[in-house]
């Protein structure tokens, strides 16, 4: 019998951690100068230094070093005064040079943290270290339905991503999040990935594999003092799909143990069509990569002069933009979580500095916009609609040109590629019709075929004008002034509420 995420938490207490991949936004790779680009055909941006053939030699890339140092200082770390490069070896088929260019003991950016909102409340979870490394390349396994090796007829390696930057930041353990521990994971990815757009080191494109996060979990028996086995679930690749590989888990975790059986260390795969990881390969025994200082590169010593420039120039980070937005504003903590998860705060603040009131801004972004994006798989931010038609919509309903359910139909239009809300409202004829005398002889026909409702707002039963308004509002296509209708209709009628 399986259990049940809360019989799980009854009986254990979940401890996470996160490695978290970032492929730097550089020209160049890491060591060498073929390109980055994402998509380019395979294997054409590649030389003999990416490839590790005979003789080459690497030279690091400076601008990937400074991006490093500055997610460092974005995560309150401290910044080694002297580091170094080390070769990490082991054999895989999509590294070509059958060791990895990586940091070792001597990491470049040590002991920081990073604040996290879940809720009302405030996470701070702790970052180990921040290192440099290169890249590997791509396997591309062919003829089976999964994508992966098993079932697959053969095998093709893309060695275009070998040697990109990468920055690898490590969490330490999390513990004492309990029920929550699904939502403080993800948050964690969220506001890290927010924090690496606003640096601008890199597009952090999860589909593209440009952030990638290894879910580390394990379980604690209630009160105990020493924490259990921990899996490493592998290169997930989505914000729903931390949550979920980390709720999968413990459940996983707690069915094994509470029968009697004995958690393995292993890395797993996590399953985005049903939610559950399956087992990998075990790693219960050291792997020893032979770990070595890098020969053909110098160490790197940041001048702290250097570093301080690069901490003085940092933008505002996401977590105390947000606090400061929020109070401007005027919405509660929820709501800004709510628009952080859906990728919709920038794009909210835009419309505001358009034009906008900040709760229409919210209102659209978060109402409309959302649930189109929804519909579409896609997130909010990607929609083919910018912050400034949003505005503009915003203004013609406040103008009175628009209603809300005209504003959705010019909304649809944009979104349609129809040309800015003015050329839709144009094409489509969906303009509010406020003229008196046109509303006035819809008023009079709705009063003309609806007596009972007259006549009961004559006698004072001011809440039937609501049928005649409906009425016109049905006559004119939605297009009328709801407002101004029940001004006339109450006119009409000589009524004064």
């Amino acid at each position: 019998m399986s259990t049940t995420y809360d019989e799980a938490l009854a009986n254990y207490e979940p401890v996470f951690g996160l490695e978290t991949h970032v492929e730097l936004g550089t020209v160049s790779k890491m060591f060498c100068g073929c390109g980055t680009t994402f998509g380019a055909p395979p294997n054409t941006q590649v030389c003999p230094v990416c490839l590790g053939l005979p003789g080459s030699l690497p030279v690091a890339n400076a601008m990937a070093i400074e991006s490093t140092i500055r997610i460092g200082l974005a995560l309150h770390c401290t910044i080694a005064r002297w580091c170094r490069f080390a070769r990490k070896n082991y054999f895989y088929p999509d590294m070509p040079k059958n060791f990895q260019i990586s940091q070792y003991d001597e990491p470049l950016c040590v002991e920081g943290y990073l604040d996290v909102e879940v809720g009302d409340s405030v996470v701070r979870v702790g970052i180990e270290r921040v290192h440099l490394e290169e890249d590997t390349g791509k396997s591309l396994h062919v003829g089976g339905s999964t994508g992966r090796i098993h079932g697959a007829t053969h095998s093709l390696v893309d060695y275009n991503r070998a040697g990109i930057p990468l920055v690898e930041i490590v969490t330490k353990p999390v513990p004492g999040t309990g029920a929550l521990a699904p939502e403080v994971a993800r948050a964690y990815v969220t506001e890290l990935r927010e924090t690496l757009r606003a640096l601008g080191v890199s597009d952090v494109r999860m589909e593209e594999g440009s952030l990638r996060c290894d879910v580390n979990l394990s379980l604690n028996r209630v009160g105990a003092t020493e924490w259990g086995t921990r899996s490493e679930t592998k290169n997930v690749n989505s914000l729903r799909s931390v949550e979920r590989a980390v709720r999968s888990e413990i459940e996983r975790q707690s069915e094994v143990l509470s029968a009697g059986g004995r958690v393995v260390q292993e890395t797993r795969h996590f399953h985005e069509d049903t939610g559950v990881t399956t087992s990998g390969r075990s790693k219960e025994m050291a792997e020893d990569y032979r770990y070595f200082p890098e020969p053909d590169l110098v160490p790197i010593a940041p001048a702290a002069d250097w570093v301080e420039s690069l901490r003085d120039a940092l933008p505002e980070l996401p977590f105390e933009r947000r606090r400061r937005l929020r109070e401007e504003w005027g919405i509660s903590a929820l709501d800004m979580q709510a628009a952080l998860n859906a990728g919709a705060v920038a794009a909210i603040e835009s419309t505001v500095a358009a034009g906008a009131s900040p709760r229409d801004a919210y209102k659209w972004w978060m109402g409309e916009l959302a649930r189109q994006a929804n519909e579409r798989g896609v997130e909010v931010s990607t929609l083919p609609v910018t912050p400034s038609d949003v505005a503009r919509i915003s203004v013609l309903v406040n103008d009175g040109k628009l209603t809300d359910k005209l504003a959705r139909q010019v909304l649809d239009g944009v979104l349609a590629c129809e040309g800015s809300p003015d050329d839709v409202v144009a094409a489509r004829g969906l303009e509010v019709v406020s003229d008196d005398a046109a509303l006035g002889a819809a008023v009079d026909a709705a009063i003309g075929a609806d007596p009972d409702a007259a006549q009961k707002v004559r006698d004072g039963k001011v809440a039937a004008a609501g049928a005649l308004v409906g009425a016109v509002m049905k006559a004119t296509g939605g297009k009328a002034d709801a407002a101004r209708v029940r001004e006339l209709v109450l006119e009409r009628l000589n009524t004064d509420a």
